[in-house]
């Protein structure tokens, strides 16, 4: 069969975020999509819940076994994928199919296209109804206009067209932040990259998001190096303050997550309804504005 858009997924024992986004994934896949995924051999009931879905049919390819790290788990999903557009899906942020879908629409009509990037939310499962719109929209014009060699963007909002590997590669094994070094790779070896000024994902933040046992010194080293090599003059957005807005929502989640001993079925009751606040926002959002493509012609 031939596949305009696969979903990728890299998981590994997150299963209460993982039913929720699959779920919905699954009831919104249409014809000429598949689901890609990749189980880092977890040990929570994942690689049973996953392979229960791949004999029913509901996900098109998967595998289950230990990887190096998550880039190379989202490496093989990458190679795995049949689709002409790739879209990773992160299991527990929230996306817009519909947007995603405008932007696979894009690609398809524009050849020339290699990556589509988009508006982001932000929000932590601690406070979740307060997401703050984030846009890297000036840092894409500053590149797009010749003024700067690389700009950085997150990879939640990221399609990629799959022959397009070729020229900008797979992630870099190496980096522990290795989406911000990706979108500097990417824009500096000259991608063809369109930004949607809509709303295609919502990064949410909560304690397992990352641990904060990594090493800071080893991460200001990656991103001393990436930062020469992709002659990247910094603009907010370094490795320094990508890793430690990470790191630090899961610091300041974990009080939250300790108090009150909640039980499991609670805990999964309650993220059901905080992500199902977040769905209903982002298509609110989407539809109450009108969005566009913007791209080097």
């Amino acid at each position: 069969m031939n596949y305009q858009l696969s979903y990728i997924i890299a998981t590994f024992n997150r299963l209460p975020f993982l039913k929720l986004t699959l779920g919905r994934l699954i009831a919104e896949l249409q014809p000429g999509e598949e689901i890609v995924v990749v189980d880092g051999n977890s040990t929570d009931g994942s690689k049973e819940y996953l392979q229960q879905l791949f004999d029913e049919g509901n996900i098109q390819q998967f595998i289950s076994e230990p990887d190096q790290n998550q880039a190379h788990a989202w490496n093989k999903a990458m190679l795995m994928a049949r689709g002409e557009i790739i879209k990773k899906i992160i299991d527990d942020d929230v996306f817009c199919y519909t947007a995603i879908r405008k932007c696979k629409d894009f690609m398809i009509g524009h050849p020339e296209v290699d990556a589509v990037i988009s508006n982001d939310l932000s929000s932590s499962v601690a406070d979740h109804t307060q997401i703050q719109k984030l846009s890297r929209l000036p840092q894409f014009e500053k590149w797009k206009n010749g003024l700067v060699p690389s700009f950085t963007f997150g990879d939640v909002h990221l399609l990629i067209r799959k022959s397009s590997l070729a020229l900008v590669g797979l992630y870099n094994t190496a980096f522990v932040m290795m989406d911000w070094e990706y979108s500097l790779r990417i824009s500096y070896a000259k991608a063809n990259i369109a930004y949607f000024t809509g709303y295609n994902a919502l990064s949410v933040a909560h304690p397992e998001t990352v641990s904060s046992s990594k090493n800071h010194q080893f991460i200001a080293e990656q991103g001393r190096r990436g930062s020469v090599f992709y002659e990247y003059e910094g603009d907010g957005a370094g490795i320094s303050a990508w890793s430690k807005l990470k790191i630090a929502a899961g610091k300041r989640l974990k009080p939250v997550a300790a108090a009150g001993e909640q039980t499991a079925a609670h805990t999964a009751e309650n993220i059901a309804s905080i992500y199902s606040y977040y769905y209903n926002y982002l298509a609110d959002l989407n539809n109450a504005q009108e969005s566009t493509f913007l791209f080097k012609t």
